[in-house]
């Protein structure tokens, strides 16, 4: 599936460094479609002189989830790094957006190294806060560095198909360790997406703590 397409390279992210950035952050986001659990972004910030990412490094989507098992340590050993999340819960108060916002501030936050610039995968800037005051008490707040959109840069910027990676191994583990909890839905299996087996038992049991209760579920 994934040979399908070229690899994903580092060219994009170093024409920005040779611009004059220092730490780029290279970010995507997982679980912003899904009718429960968190969204997640993840975070990985490339520097001059880093050697390629790990081969097989590819978005997200074109992976089998053993291969993104496989190559999420390896991730971690490249590249500074970091997985911010928003729950179910704080998507329901301010919406999906707002939420992304949140959960790639609080990436941004947890990094090791402080970046200057942001690479963000599609075409709009969900990170730049319009003004107006913190929407959670834990949201750090601060102005993000500034921030460029590439459309598909989760297939052409290894930078950005890494992090997709590291958002969809966390997430993906999160929606593992809730299954446990609530095992009619499956969320083992479809993480949470619109699958049958999960609208299935949408209708027969009503949403649980974890659902997206603001979104228009299949309940009842």
């Amino acid at each position: 599936m994934a040979g399908a397409r070229s690899a994903p390279t580092l060219r994009f992210e170093r024409s920005l460094l040779r611009s004059g950035a220092v730490a780029l952050a290279c970010i995507d986001e997982a679980g912003r479609g899904a009718l429960c659990g968190p969204v997640s972004v993840g975070v990985v910030v490339i520097t001059a002189g880093m050697s390629p990412a790990p081969r097989g490094v590819r978005d997200s989507k074109l992976l089998t989830r053993e291969r993104r098992d496989e190559l999420a340590p390896l991730i971690r050993a490249w590249a500074p790094h970091a997985v911010g999340m928003a729950t179910s819960a704080e998507i329901d108060d301010v919406g999906i957006v707002p939420a992304m916002r949140l959960a790639g501030r609080r990436a941004i936050a947890a990094l090791a190294v402080r970046p200057d610039c942001i690479l963000l995968d599609g075409s709009h800037d969900y990170l730049s806060a319009p003004a107006q005051a913190s929407l959670f008490d834990d949201d750090p707040g601060e102005t993000v560095p500034r921030v460029l959109t590439r459309v598909k840069a989760d297939l052409h910027c290894a930078g950005v198909a890494a992090a997709s990676i590291l958002a969809k191994t966390e997430r993906d583990a999160v929606m593992v360790g809730l299954d446990r909890d609530f095992p009619d839905f499956a969320w083992a299996e479809n993480k949470g997406y619109a699958a049958p087996e999960h609208m299935d038992a949408l209708r027969r049991l009503g949403p649980t703590p974890h659902h997206r209760v603001s979104w228009s579920l299949p309940v009842g």
